[in-house]
């Protein structure tokens, strides 16, 4: 059931040790490490350690903006997102990810033009872009919702999908970013539902992680870590693995290795992996 992976790469001197590591630590996922431009032969070196130790490449990250209002920014972040997919692709990963963009200074920052018409067309355009100039076979260019661009519903995600209009974008999931109003915090059960429903079968590597009201006015919603919070963290894997057996599922956004560790512990037990 599922495959659990860190978004952190552990600290390592070697490929080898690297998977290692990660296989030491209960990981069967990992996000590959390294990007294109570090060289075939250190890619490969990471592919085979990966292979060596059952370690499923799960993602591959661009986290670049490739509808940025400034032109350098936005050409450098496509060129980029290109480079990666086709990396993905030549070492068998889940999928190449990132966000749609943001129109301001911040690549993934919250903006009133993120929710332009036109906006959504440059967010269209630079999808389909770049899986026609990456032209992938294997492997599929996602985009990790967030809560302050698009797509922010599952409706919309699909929206995007028929947009886009290509067999090689899919979805990658990150419900929590997704929690963002009260219904979907309360009735987080319900909402995942839905949201694996509708999309379910486009999914192919997830997040988890938690999330906390804040009791203060007016409302914040908190990201914190697996069991930090109320969301079912059972029902999201086993939604997941519905879809897919071998579904990654990334911890992220923890802020050292001992956090890590322990939370990869504390998943492990909780989903009884």
């Amino acid at each position: 059931m599922i495959r659990i992976g860190l978004s952190a790469a552990l600290e390592h001197a070697t490929p080898l040790e690297w998977a290692q590591r990660n296989a030491s630590a209960g990981c069967r996922c990992v996000n590959f490490p390294i990007n294109y431009r570090q060289g075939e032969d250190l890619v490969q070196s990471y592919v085979k350690a990966a292979g060596d130790h059952d370690l499923l490449i799960a993602e591959v990250g661009v986290w670049r903006n490739p509808v940025s209002p400034f032109e350098d920014v936005r050409t450098d972040a496509i060129e980029y997102a290109v480079g990666q997919l086709r990396l993905a692709d030549s070492i068998g990963a889940n999928c190449a990810v990132n966000v749609a963009g943001s129109m301001g200074e911040r690549w993934d920052g919250a903006y009133k033009d993120n929710f332009t018409k036109q906006t959504w067309k440059k967010t269209v355009k630079s999808i389909q872009t770049i899986i026609d100039e990456a032209a992938p076979k294997h492997t599929y260019y996602t985009i990790e919702p967030m809560p302050w661009m698009y797509p922010i519903s599952p409706d919309e995600y699909l929206h995007l999908i028929e947009d886009v209009g290509r067999d090689r974008f899919a979805v990658h999931m990150d419900i929590f970013n997704w929690i963002t109003t009260p219904y979907r915090y309360f009735f987080n059960e319900e909402f995942m539902e839905e949201v694996f429903e509708k999309l379910g079968r486009y999914i192919k590597s997830c997040h988890i992680k938690d999330v906390l009201l804040e009791q203060d006015f007016t409302m914040m919603y908190r990201e914190v870590e697996c069991g930090g919070g109320i969301i079912n963290l059972e029902k999201y894997a086993e939604l997941a693995a519905r879809y897919n057996p071998d579904m990654p599922m990334i911890i992220e956004h923890l802020h050292s290795e001992k956090e890590y560790l322990e939370s990869i512990e504390y998943v492990k037990r909780r989903l009884k992996l």
